[in-house]
């Protein structure tokens, strides 16, 4: 593997920060003896910058990166496709770089790539940084913008959908329909996993619902992961379920057949995302739908300093997959 930012500081001892301002000649921000170290560990290393971006430089940027996690669900796609239509519109090329799913060493390859190039700018889709992606973004003065993700910092430029109100939205609409006990299923533990928690949370608490910790079956937001939460859910006498994603609601829906059940009757979903997953299933799957392709569009606008949404509104559409529970109670 080629030798990074990352490698140059732990050889030095110095920061990540300190170590990108030496390799881009940022002139005052370091000291001579830290440009020194920093100069003696890349060559020792290896290390070897782009020499076509430094050779541009100073020219004017016309390409965005999109880095872009590999979470196992289905939205990207739009994303994409709105970046690629307001970016064109900008006379931006967007190139896209892959950084796993939830794996540090690659998302740090994905941000040190981008940053070697000459770029405006670059939007990270999905990704959950850590302390090292911060500080590698927030030290190499690019515009960077956290695309359907809200990391809750008001200093990071972000556009997303409010997880936590999509998640009380739909929670509410499941209890407008006679459910008590609702599960939500396949969320993870970081930002958006929490926020969703949170806005469940809240629905279920403003009506006077006590929760059951076990109706929170955690996972990745894939379909594996729908699958896997049946089983708990049918233990537990769960009624409706809100599906972190239509791949976590598909799994379910392919779960709940395989044990001949009937939906929406035997069990109620609501799926969070909307993309064409909930138009093909059998039911139709009723879901909190974001508008990917704005959050896509509205990115682009955040990151190129044009004026920009930075929460995207959802819509609850109704298909075929949520029973009115008191209705089948008195048949």
């Amino acid at each position: 593997m080629k030798p990074t930012i990352k490698d140059i500081a732990a050889k030095t001892n110095l920061s990540i920060a300190t170590v990108s301002r030496v390799l881009g000649h940022k002139q005052g921000t370091y000291s001579a003896k830290a440009e020194a170290k920093v100069l003696q560990a890349a060559r020792e290393l290896g290390y070897r910058k782009n020499t076509v971006a430094v050779e541009l430089v100073k020219k004017r940027a016309d390409v965005l990166a999109v880095i872009i996690n590999a979470t196992p669900t289905n939205f990207s796609t739009d994303i994409i496709d709105g970046i690629q239509e307001r970016a064109g519109q900008l006379g931006q090329q967007v190139i896209i770089l892959y950084a796993g799913n939830r794996e540090a060493p690659l998302q740090h390859q994905a941000i040190n790539t981008a940053l070697q190039r000459n770029v405006s700018g670059i939007l990270l889709v999905a990704i959950e940084p850590d302390a090292t992606d911060r500080e590698l973004l927030q030290a190499a003065q690019v515009p960077f913008c956290f695309v359907s993700l809200n990391l809750d910092d008001q200093n990071i430029k972000s556009v997303s959908s409010n997880n936590h109100d999509l998640a009380y939205q739909a929670t509410e609409y499941l209890i407008a329909h006679g459910h008590t006990r609702i599960g939500l299923a396949g969320i993870d533990d970081y930002h958006t996993g929490r926020q969703r928690l949170a806005g469940y949370q809240a629905a279920l608490a403003n009506h006077q619902i006590m929760a059951d910790p076990a109706w929170v079956q955690r996972g990745n937001y894939s379909y594996q992961a729908g699958q896997a939460a049946l089983s708990p859910y049918r233990s537990l006498g769960v009624t409706a379920v809100l599906a972190a994603s239509d791949m976590v609601a598909a799994g379910l829906l392919t779960a709940a057949q395989g044990q001949h059940l009937t939906l929406p009757q035997d069990l109620s979903i609501v799926s969070i995302d909307g993309t064409i997953i909930c138009d093909i299933t059998t039911p139709a799957l009723t879901s909190v739908t974001q508008d990917f392709r704005e959050i896509g569009r509205q990115g682009v606008n955040r990151v190129m300093g044009q004026a920009a949404q930075t929460i995207i509104p959802v819509t609850l559409t109704e298909r075929a997959s949520v029973a009115e529970l008191d209705q089948l109670e008195t048949k």
